[in-house]
């Protein structure tokens, strides 16, 4: 719409002309990073190249997937990994109880 070739484009966001080309097909993903560049270059926000896909809201999440990604949550926050070990040699020796 600005009338500007892939080459110049490529030459703004500083990449090469392969690369823009890659992106322009999808052949390669753009990082978040490269493409605020991009919206800065064309002078538009970069919610711009999300307008018209449907919000699509999650699927809830079971009460044991909510547990599951607590746990989870908390066994990252454990700073010592001796206490990690212990945990995760626990939780083996339950699961073959079960």
């Amino acid at each position: 719409m600005l009338g500007l070739s892939q080459q110049q484009m490529a030459d703004l966001i500083g990449v090469t002309y392969q690369q823009a080309h890659k992106y322009e097909r999808g052949i390669n993903r753009i990082s978040a990073g490269r493409l605020h560049e991009i919206a800065l270059v064309l002078g538009v926000p970069v919610g711009y190249f999300f307008e018209g896909l449907e919000s699509q809201r999650s699927p809830e999440l079971s009460a044991r997937q909510r547990m599951c990604l607590e746990l989870a949550r908390n066994f990252t926050a454990i700073q010592n990994e001796k206490h990690q070990e212990a945990l995760s040699q626990m939780a083996r020796a339950l699961a073959a109880e079960a």
